[in-house]
Formats: C-alpha cells, sequence, structure tokens
C-alpha cells in the first residue's frame, strides 16, 4: 500500500501488531436471528402482510415465517424508494431493534438488507472507516502474524475479531490472549530501541577485602546486585546501561561504593542532583572507601580534592562543565529522574571515545511494579533493591483536626527524645484554591510554640543550608515537597504531611522515607480535611516502595515512571501493569525465544 505510512503516522502506530491490536469498537451483524431479544438489533426474514398511511407515516405489518409471529413497524421517514420496495407480499430481510409495544413486536424504521450473513467490524480511528479497513485487509492475515512471533492461539484470536465468521468469534474471546500480544508488541518495540556499544574499558576490580571491612553486612539483595554489576562492567563487547532501583534506606550507597571499587584502578565518577546530596555521598565514601581509593568532590564553587588525579569523582551537574575531567569508565547518575536526558547523555559523551561508551548505571529511590520493570529491562537492564538493610518501625495514620491536640504532644515527646519532627505543607504562600493552611500561614504558630524551627521550600535558595543546619541543630522543619528527595536525617521520627490527599502515593512514599532511618520507632501521619479516604487506608497498610508503586497503578492509570529512560509512556488498554506480571514474564521469554542470535 503506498499511502500506508501516511496513514500509520496518522495512526501513531510503529509496528504491524500496533496495527493488529485497533480491535474493532462494534460489529454491523447480519446474520439471521434465531431468538428475538427485547431492545436488540435483530436480523429478521419478514413477508409484508399489509401496508397502510397515516399522516404521511407508512405501518407495515410483517409476517416473520421462522417465529411465526407478527411484527409492527412504522415508517417515519417516506421516500417513494420506500413504497416501492415494500409492497404486500413481497419477502424481506429486514434489521433494526425489536420493542414490544401493546402487546405486539414493533420495529420502527427498519433496513432492508441486501445481504445476510455478514459480521462487519467497525473502528473507531482518526482514519476513514474504509482506510482503517483497508490497511487491516492488507496487513493482517495468518501469515504476517505467525511472522511477528505470535501462536497458534494469538493468530485465531486477532483474526477472528478483525474477520469474525460467527458470533462465538467477537464473544467467546479470552481477553488474557490480547493482554499478553498487548505486551509482547511494547517489549518487542523496546527491545528494538535499545544501541548498544563496546565498552572504553573491562572493569573488574576486587571488593572481596572491602565487603569485609565494613562493620555491616549487606543484605542478599544488594549482594546481587553487585554480582549484576560485576558480571557488567567485566565485558568489553557491550558497555552496561543498567538503572537500579532501591527503595528508601536499601542501601544503594553502598552499590556506589561497590561499583567504584570494581572499577578502580580505573575512574569512576558519580553526578548527584544536588550539593547536599553531593556532599553527602562524598562523606560516605571517606567513611567507608579504602584508603587507597583517592576520593575527590566537584561542586559549584567548592571542589574538594583534586579531580583530575582522583580514582573517585562525585560531584553535581558542575562536572559538565569541567573541560579537564579524566576519562572515566564508569559514569553513575545517583537519582536519574531529577535529570534531564540532555545532562545525563552530556555525562555519557563526555566520557565517550569513538564508537566506545562508559559503563553506564543510574540509581533511583522511585520503586516501580515488578511487571513494569520486566519491560523496561528490554531497553535498558533494570535491578530492584526491595528491602532494607533493617526493618523500619513506621505507624502511618489518617488524622484531622480533631486529632490536632494529640498531635501535638506526639511532636513533644519526639523531641524531648532529641528526635526531630518534619511538617509539609502543600504550599508556600495562602491560595484560596488549597483548603489548607499555607506554610507561611503556619509558621508563626510553630515558631511560637517551640525552640529550633527550620523553615525550606522550593524557591529558596539557601534550602541546602537549611537542611544541613536542620541536620545538626533542629526540632522541627516546616517544609514543602521539596525535603520529598535528599538528604538523610538520622534522628527524625515524625512526619506530618498535611493535605495529604492531593498527593500521589509515591510522592508520600517518598516524604514518609525520610523517617525512620536507623530503624528508630517513627510516625508518619497524613493530615487530612476527608479521611475516609481508601487510597490514603491503602498507603497506611503497607510501607513497601513496591507495593506502593502498585497501588499508584490501581488508583490512578500511570505514565512512564522511569521518565526519560523510555519516551513513549506506558499506557496501556487491556495490559494491567499492576496485576499481569505473569503475562509479562511469558511475553519476556517470547521476545527472547524468538530474537534472532
Amino acid at each position: 500500500m503506498k499511502e500506508a505510512k501516511a496513514l500509520f503516522q496518522k495512526l501513531k502506530i510503529v509496528s504491524l501488531l500496533d496495527l493488529a491490536l485497533i480491535i474493532p469498537t462494534s460489529y454491523n451483524n447480519t446474520t439471521l436471528s434465531t431468538k428475538i431479544t427485547l431492545g436488540s438489533i435483530e436480523t429478521l426474514e419478514a413477508i409484508v402482510k399489509d401496508i397502510s398511511n397515516i399522516n404521511g407515516k407508512l405501518r407495515i405489518t410483517f409476517y416473520l415465517p421462522r417465529f411465526q409471529k407478527e411484527l409492527n413497524s412504522m415508517l417515519f421517514r417516506v421516500t417513494p424508494y420506500h413504497r416501492q420496495l415494500f409492497t404486500i407480499g413481497s419477502q424481506h430481510y429486514i434489521q433494526g431493534k425489536v420493542e414490544e409495544y401493546r402487546g405486539y413486536l414493533q420495529m420502527n424504521q427498519p433496513k432492508s438488507l441486501k445481504q445476510i450473513g455478514n459480521i462487519t467490524p467497525k473502528y473507531s480511528t482518526i482514519l476513514k472507516e474504509s482506510s482503517i479497513r483497508s490497511l487491516i485487509k492488507y496487513y493482517i492475515n495468518r501469515e504476517t502474524l505467525f511472522e511477528e512471533g505470535l501462536n497458534d492461539l494469538e493468530v485465531k484470536t486477532l483474526l477472528g475479531l478483525h474477520y469474525p465468521k460467527s458470533l462465538a468469534d467477537i464473544e467467546g474471546y479470552d481477553q488474557e490472549v490480547l493482554k499478553f500480544v498487548e505486551a509482547f508488541n511494547h517489549m518487542k518495540k523496546l527491545k528494538g530501541k535499545r544501541e548498544d556499544f563496546p565498552a572504553l574499558k573491562v572493569l573488574k576490580g576486587k571488593i572481596d577485602p572491602f565487603i569485609k571491612e565494613l562493620p555491616f553486612q549487606l543484605t542478599k539483595e544488594q549482594h546481587s546486585v553487585i554480582y549484576e554489576v560485576q558480571q557488567d562492567l567485566k565485558r568489553e563487547d557491550r558497555a552496561t546501561k543498567r538503572l537500579i532501583i532501591g527503595d528508601v534506606g536499601s542501601g544503594k550507597t553502598m552499590i556506589i561504593l561497590l561499583s567504584a571499587t570494581i572499577a578502580y584502578p580505573s575512574k569512576s565518577i558519580l553526578m548527584a542532583p544536588t550539593s547536599l546530596l553531593a556532599l553527602q555521598l562524598y562523606e560516605e565514601a571517606q567513611k567507608y572507601l579504602p584508603n587507597y581509593i583517592k576520593i575527590a568532590l566537584v561542586m559549584q564553587g567548592k571542589d574538594e580534592g583534586n579531580y583530575k588525579e582522583a580514582d573517585f569523582i562525585i560531584g553535581t551537574h558542575a562536572l559538565l562543565y569541567k573541560e579537564d575531567l579524566p576519562l572515566a569508565p564508569l559514569v553513575m547518575v545517583d537519582e536519574q529522574h531529577r535529570f534531564g536526558t540532555k545532562q545525563r547523555a552530556m555525562l555519557e559523551a563526555i566520557m565517550s571515545k569513538g564508537e566506545k561508551r562508559p559503563h553506564y548505571l543510574q540509581f533511583s529511590a522511585t520503586p516501580i511494579p515488578r511487571t513494569q520493570a520486566m519491560m523496561q529491562s528490554e531497553l535498558i537492564d533494570v535491578s530492584l533493591i526491595t528491602t532494607t538493610p533493617f526493618e523500619k518501625d513506621i505507624t502511618t495514620r489518617i488524622i484531622g483536626k480533631e486529632d490536632f491536640s494529640g498531635l501535638l504532644k506526639d511532636i513533644e515527646s519526639e523531641i524531648a527524645q532529641q528526635h526531630q519532627v518534619l511538617i509539609v505543607y502543600p504550599l508556600v504562600e495562602e491560595s484560596q484554591e488549597v483548603p489548607y493552611q499555607s506554610l507561611d500561614e503556619g509558621r508563626g504558630f510553630w515558631e511560637k510554640k517551640f525552640k529550633n524551627v527550620y523553615i525550606t521550600h522550593g524557591k529558596d535558595k539557601n534550602k541546602e543550608q537549611v537542611l544541613q543546619e536542620f541536620r545538626d541543630k533542629g526540632n522541627i522543619l516546616l517544609a514543602t515537597t521539596v525535603v520529598e528527595v535528599g538528604i538523610s536525617l538520622p534522628r527524625l521520627t515524625l512526619i506530618v504531611i498535611v493535605g495529604a490527599e492531593r498527593l500521589g502515593l509515591a510522592t508520600l512514599h517518598q516524604l514518609r522515607g525520610r523517617v525512620g532511618r536507623l530503624g528508630l520507632k517513627s510516625w508518619c501521619y497524613l493530615f487530612t480535611n476527608n479521611k475516609k479516604n481508601n487510597r490514603l487506608s491503602s498507603f497506611c497498610q503497607t510501607t513497601s516502595g513496591f507495593e506502593i508503586a502498585k497501588l499508584d497503578l490501581k488508583f490512578r492509570n500511570s505514565g512512564d515512571i522511569l521518565d526519560g529512560t523510555v519516551q513513549s509512556g506506558m499506557q496501556f488498554k487491556w495490559l494491567d501493569l499492576a496485576e499481569d506480571d505473569h503475562i509479562v514474564q511469558v511475553a519476556k521469554r517470547r521476545v527472547h525465544f524468538n530474537a534472532p542470535n
């Protein structure tokens, strides 16, 4: 088809299975009815028994030989064609909605069909019906669907929906089949987008001495992920692209430090989104890495150590503007979703040499459902850390205005134990549209009642300094969601989220993840004007970020959580990312089984 490319672009589809998955929205069924159901559109064999004119309308009495019944019809828009067509004794196949009126069957404005026995699909797309039908007829057949890697059942189901021979084809199909084809198609497309390059260098530094010196034991999952990283970094034919997703407090920092150790004696670079995070990682590196690994910190207007000589360079996006950065065969990006796609690509490009690329590890604290991780791993390798080094003891409660006095007692109790409190407001300034106090409105109360109250928000140029001072000296921090990701506050044990129902579950989880970092008994209070909220109630039942990611999918059809990794979004018509793990697993195996060697 010459015009096919333009039509595919209009439909925004790129694969044959995209077209096959444009399932008809309805069917025009002209097979003769075997029974009459009131309120349904029926196709009936009929003989004209009587005709009469009533005020310009045509009343026809039909006899239905198959059912041995009469049926009355009224034609409201009568033309000479109708008078010529419907004559006493003439035989017809009529179609229309059958109702009952005063004990008689009735079908108003019946159509007289020239042909019967067909089930014709109707499509709802941006194209004309004739154009979409031509595309389907030209491209969707047994041979092309088998070539795409589908099996007998899948091919039969799709052909039955596009070219039905009977009602059983369109009424009896298994929706699980469409879920599978959707998952399979998506993963095939992702796999096709993946670009691999040779690595700058093979990296296989020893990590056992480092692990033995640690004052704690790594979790099974940390061991498992670091093994995957070791296998990645020893390859020369393919520079790794791996995304490591770990829940808040799951120990991603140790994976970063171990990866830098594997890279040694070659150089490695880590880019963090804020100077506070960069500084925190630098302090952790100094604390745990062996003395022979030289570390440097690069931030705007502030460097520590000689980055030209360092083995492990930690920095903010200021790294991108250093013209004399040494070539590092391992590049890592922390909280990758907080950088633009271009910024991430820039660091990789700076460290590339001809066709060769650095090994590239990205880290994220935004958990995603396993199903989604399995799909994304066709484009980029994905590791999940779902456990934490120690069990967090956090109680989550929904509270309202009537619970405020009890909340104050809890806050006083925590401060008396040298613990810290965080209160997150929805806005900085007062707004008529939000039925909660803003940070500006609430601050007077807290500053008057408590000592060492610190305040920050997104537009605050000194927020990183405020957070650092609060960590060392503060009792209460009033903030907006600026604290969602970032600084570790070991003494923080109580968080209050004002207007909690206005935030997504992933954001609530990130905020809750600020408390109980070292296993201290902690509390998360969700302050809301509507305490009967199913979404918040579900959130209170689990502290697992991966469970919450599944809940998030149930409560709102989320787009692509791995923003920037895949631009195409993850909206599915049949597949449920929260529930259909088993289908995605089978589709993934099929994608690899069918892949050319």
